[in-house]
């Protein structure tokens, strides 16, 4: 009896290795995707800029003196045509003393010689003297009524000269920096001080050939105004305007200069300040994804796109400009496709996941309340 149950077992555990196992189940992994959103985005370039006053002008002196007065303060505003200098012009009064007695001497001399020429044509109508007589006159008249002329120019050059000795101000501004005292011995052309105008600026950039395509290139989308920051990173109170584009570029740097006015009515901007001027611009129908969706390979972009059939693809795709928690994308990825959400480094190239597919937009502001409450 024995010998025929083993026989019987080993038939059965046969049959057990024999049976196939039954399928189980595997579930993919859930996750969220999403499309890109296409918008307009304003974004914002900023350019160095060199600040200068509308008027400035430098103050030199026209003729060698001393300095004798000086009316103003450094840092002093001044009206149009008020007094700033005074030099001593000693060899300038001399100069003009001398032109002025040279002038009336001419003078006297073209007198005598026209009482002269007025008594020979009397004699020549009495035929006493020749009419030769009358023609030397008559020259030598011209000669000293030309040498009066030139005696006077003489005299109002020295005048001119004596003039330098009262300088004024050009123009309504503030004084800077004077750095020759009374009693200075000055040179001609010597500085005495800057004068400069700020109640309005000009902030001077310059744009690479590509921005002044970008900036200009399209007329609805050029800027009518600019904002500036300064030196402390802080924005100034007043937008300006680009008023000036140069003629051509610079061939040493590529580069082509614009010029912005600002108003400064509290004074705070100064001639030779730096900052940056902000221009504010639009990138019409951006392909915008979100940067929790991508992820880097040697310095190059990547994201999961999902496949209808819920299988991942990682494509590299470039970026266009980069904007808070959003890429614009410039290629690699098309308006109509999925992308994961989140999770990125949680899946692999070539799965297949379970997709649920949300509104981008809503995600994102869910997102930024929860990292708010953080």
């Amino acid at each position: 009896m024995k010998n025929n149950r083993l026989p019987l077992l080993a038939l059965c555990l046969i049959m057990a290795a024999c049976t196939p196992p039954k399928e189980v189940d595997i579930k993919a992994d859930s996750y969220q995707v999403v499309k890109p959103i296409v918008k307009d985005m304003a974004y914002s370039d900023e350019y160095v800029a060199e600040i200068q006053s509308v008027k400035y002008a430098e103050v030199r002196n026209k003729a060698k003196g001393y300095l004798e007065k000086i009316y103003v303060d450094e840092g002093q505003a001044v009206k149009e045509g008020q007094p700033l200098f005074s030099l001593n012009l000693l060899e300038s009064q001399k100069e003009l003393q001398k032109a002025d007695a040279a002038y009336k001497s001419a003078v006297a001399d073209v007198k005598v010689s026209e009482v002269e020429l007025k008594n020979v044509k009397l004699l020549v109508e009495k035929n006493i003297v020749s009419a030769t007589e009358l023609d030397v006159i008559k020259a030598k008249t011209d000669a000293l009524r030309a040498d009066a002329e030139e005696a006077l120019v003489h005299k109002e050059q020295a005048a001119l000269q004596l003039s330098f000795a009262h300088i004024k101000a050009p123009y309504q501004g503030i004084i800077n920096r004077i750095p020759n005292k009374a009693g200075s011995l000055l040179a001609e052309g010597d500085m005495l001080t800057s004068i400069s105008d700020n109640r309005e600026v000009f902030a001077y950039f310059n744009l690479s050939e590509t921005d002044y395509l970008n900036t200009v290139g399209n007329q609805s989308q050029r800027p009518k105004s600019v904002g500036l920051k300064l030196a402390n990173q802080t924005l100034y109170d007043h937008e300006g305007k680009i008023e000036m584009i140069e003629s051509e570029f610079d061939h040493a740097t590529g580069n082509i200069a614009f010029r912005a006015r600002f108003p400064n009515p509290d004074g705070i901007l100064k001639h030779g300040a730096n900052g940056k001027v902000i221009v504010n611009k639009q990138l019409k129908e951006a392909l915008l994804i979100p940067q929790k969706s991508t992820f880097e390979i040697q310095d190059k972009l990547y994201v999961f796109v999902v496949k209808p059939d819920g299988v991942l693809e990682q494509r590299h795709v470039t970026p266009k400009m980069r904007f808070p928690d959003f890429y614009a994308v410039e290629s690699g990825l098309s308006k109509d496709e999925k992308i994961l959400f989140e999770g990125v480094a949680n899946v692999k190239d070539g799965i297949k996941i379970e997709a649920l597919e949300v509104d981008l937009a809503a995600a994102m502001s869910v997102s930024a309340q929860d990292q708010a409450k953080l």
